[in-house]
């Protein structure tokens, strides 16, 4: 008799004590207690994670760097394609505008035939000025075809190969072309020199010339047809014991930054250079 009754005793003590457990943790004495131990959890979960993060970036950061180069340098790559690929369009786009400028300057000129060239090289000598072209006799060229673009005149052609031609630029110092000024209506000789900068010469006393004035060919001597343009006159000199005027010239061709020229194959200059009298000293 006496187990059973301990036994119900110990029952009833421990329940009482869980309904006063209960009874306090429902009244909130253990809340800030509660709290402490949530605190210092999450304090500890917080170690732990940051300890294991560093753990886990130490073991994977040289394979991250490898892999973070490998991308870099795939990136470089792609960005010179584009770089390279931006460029090239770059140079179509001039191209073509270039051509469509020559395309218009010989549907506004038909007297003349014309065949496309590329410029493929420049005079490195300081003491002539020429380019070479990429058409020669295969392409019916000829030594003497005047070479023009939609600006102005070149030059003519001085050299022939098979493939390729060579041009005497109009700045070259052995340069001698027979010119008229526009608006002066008087005839002079345009002069190339040794610093490329070009001049008017033997421009009669009489006439007055002025700057801006255009000079073309003028078609004497059989070297150039008429009229194409070379440029306008900027500076006048004239002085009273000379017995004619000069003048420099401002070209109509940006000779720098020659790609694309004209020649034009349906002229034939004509030497008249033996039917000049020789002057007697």
């Amino acid at each position: 008799m006496k187990v059973p009754s301990s036994r119900s005793l110990q029952t009833t003590i421990i329940f009482l004590v869980i309904g006063g457990i209960l009874a306090l943790a429902l009244g909130g004495f253990f809340s800030s207690a509660s709290n402490q131990f949530t605190s210092s959890l999450v304090d500890v979960q917080t170690w732990i994670s940051s300890r294991y993060r560093g753990f886990q970036d130490f073991f994977t950061a040289p394979r991250d760097i490898v892999t973070l180069r490998t991308r870099n340098a795939e990136l470089e790559s792609q960005v010179s394609q584009l770089q390279a690929q931006v460029i090239e369009l770059q140079q179509r786009v001039s191209e073509t505008e270039i051509l469509a400028a020559l395309v218009d300057f010989s549907r506004s000129n038909p007297e003349s035939t014309y065949k496309a060239a590329a410029v493929i090289g420049r005079d490195p000598s300081p003491f002539l000025d020429y380019i070479i072209i990429n058409r020669g006799s295969n392409d019916d060229i000829r030594r003497g075809m005047p070479v023009v673009t939609n600006q102005g005149l070149v030059g003519r052609v001085d050299a022939v190969i098979a493939d390729a031609a060579r041009v005497q630029l109009i700045t070259d110092p052995a340069s001698v072309v027979n010119v008229r000024l526009q608006n002066a209506e008087t005839d002079a000789l345009l002069l190339g020199s040794v610093t490329g900068d070009i001049s008017l010469d033997l421009i009669s006393q009489n006439v007055t010339v002025e700057p801006g004035d255009l000079v073309l060919t003028s078609g004497l001597g059989g070297g150039y047809p008429p009229d194409l343009i070379l440029g306008q006159a900027v500076t006048i000199r004239t002085l009273e014991y000379e017995l004619f005027q000069q003048a420099t010239v401002q070209p109509a061709v940006d000779f720098t930054r020659l790609e694309i020229v004209l020649v034009i194959t349906n002229f034939r200059p004509v030497d008249i250079t033996p039917l000049v009298p020789e002057t007697t000293p």
